[in-house]
């Protein structure tokens, strides 16, 4: 039974939301736009309203700047009334490290018809956006909080998320509020019954969680540009940092960095297997996260000499995203054959790091462990 609202918004506020939508995220555009439209227009508010916290976490302002932001944030979830006056204030701040699209969502010109749609939301749909976005910034200040956990060590300028337990919790602040709130959604707008929901809440951290790590796994090289690592200081140490001069790791190394992903993935399949078959749209933008996740992780192995070099690129191809669509849409009403989707990922995932395939690995120089400091 799907729930219908007094929310449904008009054809220039949908519009509004699918167009921001494609500016901030083209990929996860992709998966909103698989959903029913009350619940794509409250899935996509609820993601551009997270975006607006990662944008405040985004900026080179210093610390004390992003707590006054935060607070305003968090002032805005009260009362959604109040963003003239807010955003007119952030209209004349300055936002270092945002792209121009990132800065026009900070401030009137696109930020107050987000805003405004917030409003007219049900009390419900609302307090379940306040709740984990607020849970999700309240991550971030403790991110950003050099005293709080979890905790960052700097290596050459890098910094680096201390521990496994660092890295989870940092993946659970910016993506598993995420699967919280849209689960906490589709759970009240498909009217789901409480053995399912309670199902869904089990495992939805973990769909976050792996996609976060996916695009850890991905952008690796990217982000040690920009001077920062998600891998763990502990994992990296172990190795010697040669993934931070990007010389690569041993080749079992790899494979348990992406083997911790392969393990979130197992539980947000079950995650999707957990979803009734009449939650069509929901089914299908699960999917859509899951299946080019895999697709991901799987090209990740097959590159692996490459992994953690100079040379890392994992990136899927257009036609592998297409693949997936194709599979998506094959498999949307059928579990046993998205159970068998993921038991042969994680066979092919196996093979690829089989004997056979064993790389040479030459140890980086350890000076780089000397020059570490906690922040």
């Amino acid at each position: 039974m799907v729930t219908r609202t007094l929310e449904k918004l008009n054809k220039q506020q949908h519009n509004y939301l699918s167009g921001q939508m494609k500016k901030v995220s083209r990929s996860f555009a992709l998966v909103v736009a698989q959903l029913e439209e009350e619940l794509q227009d409250q899935l996509a508010t609820a993601y551009l309203i997270c975006r607006v916290v990662d944008n405040i976490e985004d900026t080179t302002q210093p610390f004390e700047w992003q707590q006054q932001r935060f607070s305003e944030f968090e002032a805005l979830l009260q009362a959604p009334g109040m963003a003239e006056s807010i955003l007119g204030t952030w209209d004349k701040e300055n936002w270092p490290g945002l792209t121009a699209d990132e800065r026009k969502l900070m401030g009137q010109q696109d930020g107050q018809t987000l805003w405004d749609i917030y409003g007219l939301m049900s009390e419900s749909v609302r307090q379940t956006i306040q709740k984990w976005s607020l849970a999700m910034a309240q991550g971030m200040r403790q991110i950003e909080d050099p005293h709080s956990s979890p905790l960052l060590v700097v290596h050459q300028g890098i910094q680096v998320l201390a521990s496994e337990k660092d890295y989870n919790q940092y993946c659970y602040f910016v993506a598993g509020t995420v699967g919280h709130m849209a689960t906490d959604l589709a759970i009240r707008y498909y009217d789901l019954d409480d053995e399912t929901a309670a199902l869904l809440e089990q495992t939805c951290e973990a769909c976050g969680r792996g996609l976060q790590k996916t695009n850890i796994v991905k952008d690796f090289a990217r982000d040690v540009s920009r001077g920062i690592s998600y891998i763990p200081d502990a994992w990296l140490g172990d190795v010697g940092y040669g993934p931070l001069l990007l010389r690569g790791a041993p080749r079992d190394w790899k494979e348990q960095v992406l083997a911790n992903v392969f393990a979130e993935l197992r539980e947000a399949t079950q995650y999707v297997l957990a979803l009734p078959y009449e939650a069509i749209g929901y089914r299908m933008a699960s999917l859509l996260c899951l299946f080019p996740a895999y697709q991901t992780l799987l090209q990740a192995a097959e590159r692996q000499q490459k992994l953690f070099t100079n040379k890392h690129k994992v990136k899927i191809s257009r036609s592998t995203m297409l693949r997936c669509m194709h599979e998506a849409k094959a498999f949307i009403s059928n579990n046993d054959g998205i159970l068998a989707y993921s038991q042969q990922a994680e066979a092919r995932f196996a093979e690829l790091f089989s004997p056979v395939n064993r790389s040479v690995y030459v140890a980086p120089s350890p000076e780089i462990d000397r020059q570490s400091r906690v922040i």
